[in-house]
């Protein structure tokens, strides 16, 4: 299914001002609700207990507040207006040996319940899983970086690191403000969406240098117009329907997965926009020069040749 006329050439540069205004009003957006209201840590990294628990009827939040005496408490609606789910930071021990029991004996009086699910994560567990998450991503990146200077160039990879951290801190601000909880769910999402957006930077960054190398023009704005245009059906296809999917999981997943999923969709668009809109531009703010580049493959090759040459003279014995 061709979506875009394959052999017209979209001035994409033409745009890159704009483009890297809204990118930094983005930026800037997401540090501000990082810095105000900044990330709230789930049971599995901030440790505590969840429990969840359905009514038969309507779940009176407010007396359920008011028969629970537990510090930092969370009573929220999960799904329907019948469900719960409670969280607080006690450790197990504090209510004894069953969480579940001990929240379902100081609820008896608010109507006829039953404990759905309950998870206990311990406040060193949490920090150490929060630590390894980071790490995660620190580690991540910094492959990346390695990888991409190994494959292209290090403008190529510079720009790649920067169009990563770009789309990690705007998803990272949209947790923070639309207030969804930070958890493994979460690490997933956001690893995922590091792995896509490197993906769609690859497919424009090959592209480019393809068309550096059998092109005869020098014409770096151009160039990068060109490799776009004609990557751009396979990057829409491909963005939309894994886009769908993801819809699919937002609307029909249920609660449990409602998280994953939006920052998923925050982060397919933001990792599409920004392969095109952002990294394929550093490349002329990094001034990489295409004469230099198709220099710099000609002395590879004249040395790998010269290798060669003195490589068949040797097992002719002519040296």
């Amino acid at each position: 299914m061709q979506v875009f006329d394959s052999g017209k050439i979209y001035d994409f540069m033409g745009k890159k001002l704009g483009s890297f205004v809204i990118s930094c009003l983005l930026i800037f957006g997401s540090i501000f609700f990082l810095a105000t209201k900044g990330l709230n840590y789930g049971i599995d990294f901030a440790g505590g207990t969840l429990v969840q628990v359905r009514y038969d009827g309507p779940a009176p939040i407010e007396k359920i507040r008011a028969a629970l005496d537990l510090p930092n408490l969370s009573v929220t609606e999960f799904g329907s207006a019948n469900e719960v789910v409670i969280r607080y930071s006690s450790a197990s021990e504090q209510v004894g040996s069953d969480p579940g029991r001990y929240i379902a004996k100081m609820l008896e009086n608010t109507g006829n319940l039953e404990v759905r699910r309950v998870d206990v994560v311990g406040p060193k567990v949490g920090a150490e899983l929060r630590e390894k998450g980071i790490m995660a991503i620190s580690v991540s990146l910094v492959l990346i970086l390695i990888y991409i200077a190994f494959r292209f160039e290090w403008r190529f990879a510079l720009a790649a690191i920067i169009c990563e951290f770009h789309d990690v801190i705007i998803v990272l601000g949209a947790i923070s403000a639309l207030g969804l909880d930070v958890n493994l769910d979460t690490l997933a999402a956001v690893l995922t969406i590091i792995g896509y957006s490197l993906n769609d930077t690859i497919i424009v960054f090959d592209r480019i240098r393809e068309g550096v190398q059998a092109g005869k023009s020098n014409d770096l704005n151009h160039n990068i117009n060109e490799s776009i245009s004609a990557t751009l059906s396979r990057t829409f296809m491909t963005s939309l329907t894994t886009l769908l999917t993801v819809l699919t999981l937002f609307f029909f997943g249920g609660d449990i997965i409602h998280g994953f999923s939006t920052i998923m969709i925050v982060g397919i668009v933001i990792g599409t926009l920004s392969s095109i809109f952002i990294a394929a531009p550093m490349l002329i703010w990094f001034k990489f020069d295409i004469a230099k580049y198709k220099e710099a493959l000609a002395q590879k090759q004249r040395a790998k040749a010269e290798k060669e040459r003195m490589r068949a003279m040797y097992e002719k014995g002519s040296v």
